[in-house]
């Protein structure tokens, strides 16, 4: 729900569990207690999606037996799989264009503990068109941080359980050609298309290809975007990394962005999320500014978190 400053101050007051986004001259306003947040001034609210500096959004998860909030630097970041609840959930808040960021994006997808602890979040940003510094807050200690990753370690009631998802408009076709990289990287310049080697660039101005289309990569029949950040001097930097030795191909033209989403989201079915975040690419070629997508409500993110850092995606859980 998106609520004002005063009314969020009163919550946090009541002792309750809270998540919380907003801009930075809110979150700093807010007293100590137990809640995470991060900076953004984009959201899905109950009346669609909405630019603002003068509203939280706040989740209250009334669902928590017990929670510790914890940060955590780039060379400690994956001690959460050693130190959360057995049977919990993981809410993580990272803030964008930090070296903590850069650690968990290359390296999540080897940690294997983390598919045996739901673990979801996003990252925070900035106003687009501002100069701007993404921060993440840790409620419990009123420190905020542009190099650290929050951490809420929820414990759920016995015989609940945390399912995290995601939507997804894009895909691939499989008859497109197969696109390798030789290291994990957010940016390259060489890769190997059918084997063969080439300059990204060069490659994608050649054939065509709209920089707003993803890579896409098929675990098994789960797509994962990595999109383009920018093209520029013979080099593709990308918001998330390229992974060695996966395949990639770009992602299917999308017609009319906004309507594949809307679609996408129909045909996910009815569903309960207790939180959710949507990525700020949806937001802005989706065009949602004053649109809705009940049930899903929540902060616009510079990437989300499904256990590994995601681009163009809606992640959202439920707890069953």
């Amino acid at each position: 729900m998106l609520i004002t400053l005063e009314e969020t101050i009163s919550l946090i007051n009541e002792g309750k569990i809270l998540h919380i986004a907003g801009d930075d001259s809110l979150l700093s306003a807010l007293p100590k207690g137990k809640w995470i947040g991060g900076t953004t001034p984009y959201f899905i609210g109950e009346d669609g999606g909405v630019c603002t500096k003068d509203r939280l959004s706040v989740t209250e998860l009334g669902f928590a037996e017990d929670v510790r909030i914890t940060s955590y630097g780039k060379y400690n970041v994956f001690q959460i799989v050693e130190e959360c609840f057995d049977n919990g959930l993981n809410l993580i808040i990272l803030p964008y264009g930090s070296d903590v960021i850069t650690k968990y994006s290359k390296e999540a997808p080897e940690v294997e503990e983390l598919l045996m602890h739901p673990t979801m979040g996003w990252i925070s940003g900035f106003k687009l068109d501002e100069e701007g510094v993404a921060k993440v807050y840790d409620g419990m200690s009123g420190e905020a941080y542009t190099d650290r990753a929050v951490v809420m370690f929820i414990k759920l009631p016995e015989g609940k359980s945390a399912m995290i998802n995601m939507i997804n408009i894009f895909t691939d076709d499989k008859s497109d050609p197969v696109i390798r990289f030789s290291d994990n990287e957010l940016s390259v310049r060489k890769c190997t298309v059918d084997g063969r080697e080439i300059n990204l660039s060069e490659y994608i101005e050649k054939n065509g290809i709209n920089a707003m289309m993803p890579l896409v990569a098929d675990y098994n029949g789960a797509y994962i975007n990595t999109s383009i950040k920018a093209v520029e001097n013979g080099t593709v930097s990308f918001y998330a990394p390229v992974f060695k030795d996966v395949e990639y191909r770009f992602a299917k033209p999308v017609g009319d962005y906004a309507e594949e989403f809307k679609r996408s989201i129909d045909a996910a079915g009815p569903h309960d999320p207790i939180i959710s975040f949507n990525c700020i690419l949806n937001y802005m070629n989706g065009e949602l500014e004053g649109k809705k997508i009940p049930p899903y409500t929540g902060p616009i993110t510079f990437g989300e978190v499904a256990y590994q850092l995601l681009n163009q995606t809606l992640v959202y859980c439920e707890i069953l």
